[in-house]
C-alpha cells in the first residue's frame, strides 16, 4: 500500500475511534444529567457540564477528521485547517464558562449545603467511570496518532478523574454525612477545568494572531540560514501555523549574484527547505524562501527583520 493508501487508512481508524468515544462519551452525559436530578448532587452537575463540553469537543475533533480529508481549493487554499482553531476557541470560552460556575456554585455550596443522595450518586459516578475507561481503552492505541486524538484522550482522562471525585464525594457523604464533600469535588472539578481551558484559549489564540509557532526560536531559524554556503542575508523572516500540525514559513534570502548566473540559486532554494524542514523541533513543510540579490533591498518600500 502506498503512503496515501496508509495515511487514508489511518484517518479513517481515527475517525471511528473518536466516533466510538463520543457515542461513549454521550451516554455518560445522559446518565450524569439524569443522576444529577435524582441526586440533587452539584458535583455531578459540574462533571455533567464537564462531559458536555467534552462531547462538543469530540464533536468537532470527528467533524475535523472528516473535513482534513478534504482537499484544498482556489477559494480555500489550506482547505478546512483553521476551522478547528475557530472551534477549539469557542470550546475553550464554554469551558472558562463552565470552570467560572463552577467556582461560584461550589463556594455557595460549601457556605450552605443541600441534601445529597450518595448512595445513587455512588452509582451513577460508577456508571461515568466505567463509560469513561471504556472511552480510553478505544482511544489509548492511537492517542498519539494526531492532534485531534490526543486532545479527545486528554478530554476522557480529565472526565474520568472527575468520575473520581464524584465517587470519592459519595463514599465521603455515606460514611460521613459531611455533604460538603459534594461541593469540594466540583471545586476539584472545576480545577481540571480551569487551566485547560486557559491553555486551550492560549494556544488557539496564537494561532489566530499568526504568532510564531511554539517551541520555534526565529532567532535560531535566522542563525542558521545565515549558516548556509552563498547566504548574506535574510530578512522578512516570518513564521506562523495555519492550524495544529501545519506550520509555515517566509523568508526573503540575500545571495551571492553569481548564483544566479552559475544555475546554483535552485541548489541553495533545495537547501534552505530541508534546512527548517529537519534541522529545528518544530519541522516546518511548508517554507517558501525569495532569493535576491543584494541590489534588490533598493527596490523594496519596506524590509524589517
Amino acid at each position: 500500500m502506498g503512503q496515501d493508501g496508509a495515511h487514508s487508512h489511518g484517518t479513517e481508524s481515527s475517525h471511528g475511534r473518536l466516533a466510538v468515544a463520543l457515542t461513549l462519551s454521550a451516554v455518560i452525559l445522559v446518565a450524569e444529567v439524569i443522576g444529577a436530578i435524582v441526586t440533587g448532587s452539584l458535583a455531578l452537575v459540574i462533571d455533567a457540564g464537564h462531559v458536555l463540553t467534552d462531547v462538543g469537543g469530540l464533536a468537532l475533533a470527528l467533524v475535523a477528521s472528516s473535513l482534513v480529508r478534504r482537499p484544498p481549493t482556489s477559494k480555500r487554499t489550506w482547505g478546512f485547517g483553521r476551522a478547528e482553531v475557530l472551534s477549539a476557541t469557542a470550546q475553550a470560552a464554554v469551558l472558562l464558562a463552565v470552570g467560572l460556575f463552577v467556582l461560584v456554585q461550589g463556594i455557595q455550596r460549601l457556605i450552605t449545603p443541600t441534601p445529597v443522595a450518595s448512595n445513587q450518586l455512588l452509582v451513577f459516578g460508577i456508571i461515568a467511570l466505567v463509560g469513561n475507561v471504556a472511552s480510553l481503552v478505544v482511544l489509548s492505541a492511537r492517542r498519539s496518532a494526531n492532534f485531534n486524538l490526543r486532545a479527545a484522550f486528554l478530554e476522557v482522562m480529565n472526565d474520568a478523574l472527575g468520575s473520581l471525585a464524584v465517587i470519592a464525594a459519595s463514599i465521603v457523604i455515606s460514611l460521613t454525612g459531611w455533604t460538603r464533600a459534594d461541593a469540594v469535588a466540583a471545586l476539584l472539578i472545576g480545577a481540571l477545568i480551569l487551566p485547560r481551558s486557559l491553555i486551550l484559549l492560549r494556544d488557539t489564540v496564537d494561532v489566530l494572531l499568526e504568532s510564531t509557532p511554539r517551541g520555534l526560536d526565529l532567532n535560531s531559524v535566522r542563525k542558521h540560514l545565515l549558516e548556509q554556503p552563498h547566504v548574506r542575508a535574510v530578512h522578512d523572516l516570518h513564521a506562523t501555523q495555519i492550524a495544529t500540525g501545519l506550520p509555515v514559513l517566509t523568508a526573503h534570502v540575500v545571495v551571492d549574484d553569481e548564483c544566479f548566473y552559475d544555475g546554483h540559486a535552485s541548489a541553495i532554494l533545495d537547501e534552505l527547505q530541508v534546512c527548517v524542514a529537519e534541522h529545528f523541533s518544530v519541522a516546518i513543510e511548508h517554507s517558501t524562501f525569495q532569493l535576491e540579490r543584494a541590489v534588490h533591498g533598493a527596490h523594496e518600500r519596506d524590509t524589517h527583520q
